[in-house]
């Protein structure tokens, strides 16, 4: 496992690290599903055990994910273990049996302590606002909380969990104000859009964290056949056949670099996000043991000419894929 400096911070954070919302299992608000189908805690933790033993040094969870679970998931294996850095999130909420947000400073403030004792901590390493948009930030309740989180000793350091499809206007926002130490932040294959952010995030000390690499395992290659999701796994409307035909059609000029450099498609996607420099760490889900193995090993960086080629691509074929995944959410 190699290791980077997350920005300006004193976080040296593995270049994979543990993205823990599926480890939360298949909870529902209403009808509508907001994680990725039942999970089966005795494997979560032995994955955990896995990735510890791999080095993997970074989790990254939020309040939402299975309504606390996963918090309390690595609370319990966790809790106690000063070598990892442990990331989480708030403003996602259920309220009235339905999915809302709430960036109030009070909200955040007892959503804060609501996580340290789920995750068994007396300091939260870094804080996130979950996908936060410009009205919450200017409305500047939720800043007022993260700093005086921050003053307190509750949490280390803060940031905020970037929007999958137009994350510029409120990364646009901290960078010209110069609050928070960091971006969550959607790089992959398909989804180039936070490409702007990442060189100046970098400049001005921002770390960066690269989530949906895998894009809910579609980069894996594992859905090129049948395949079907439950009622409670938020994938069901996400990943359908014409998702898959179209993303397989449109990158078969990437996967065509598997051969080159001698990976499968797991390793040439999270290989590609970790060739950008500016990019801290790369959170893949991991909910077993195989998932750990299979996103530590094999990793490369991607020659410039092919880092070119793949960026060409997202301004040109890969742009109709992402207008389709965009209209299903």
């Amino acid at each position: 496992m190699h290791y980077r400096k997350f920005g300006n911070t004193d976080l040296t954070v593995s270049e994979i690290g543990f993205g823990a919302w599926a480890v939360g299992g298949g909870a529902m608000i209403g009808n509508t599903a907001i994680g990725w189908g039942d999970a089966d805690d005795e494997e979560s933790k032995k994955a955990i055990h896995r990735a510890l033993d791999l080095g993997i040094n970074f989790f990254d969870t939020a309040d939402i994910y299975g309504l606390g679970h996963s918090e309390e998931l690595l609370g319990a294996m966790l809790g106690n273990n000063k070598e990892v850095i442990i990331a989480t999130k708030a403003g996602n909420v259920s309220r009235d049996n339905r999915f809302t947000v709430d960036y109030s400073k009070d909200h955040i403030l007892k959503a804060c302590d609501a996580s340290l004792k789920r995750l068994r901590r007396e300091v939260i390493d870094y804080y996130q606002l979950h996908t936060a948009r410009l009205q919450h930030l200017q409305n500047e309740e939720c800043i007022e909380a993260m700093m005086q989180l921050q003053q307190q000793g509750k949490i280390r350091y803060w940031g905020l969990s970037l929007n999958t499809f137009d994350p510029l206007p409120e990364a646009e926002y901290f960078l010209e104000n110069n609050i928070g130490n960091g971006f969550q932040l959607v790089l992959s294959l398909l989804n180039q859009r936070s490409l702007p952010l990442l060189k100046i995030a970098g400049e001005k000390g921002y770390g960066v964290i690269a989530r949906m690499a895998l894009q809910f395992g579609l980069l894996t290659g594992k859905f090129d056949h049948q395949f079907s999701f439950s009622e409670n796994d938020h994938r069901k409307n996400r990943i359908t056949p014409e998702v898959v035909r179209t993303t397989n059609e449109a990158l078969q000029p990437v996967w065509d670099l598997c051969e080159k450099y001698g990976m499968n498609k797991t390793q040439l996607s999270l290989s590609y996000v970790l060739s950008y420099p500016e990019v801290s760490t790369v959170i893949a889900g991991i909910r077993t043991t195989a998932h750990a193995d299979a996103n530590t090993t094999g990793l490369k960086r991607l020659d410039e000419a092919d880092l070119n080629m793949i960026e060409q691509l997202g301004l040109t074929g890969l742009v109709p894929v992402m207008e389709l995944i965009q209209s299903l959410g």
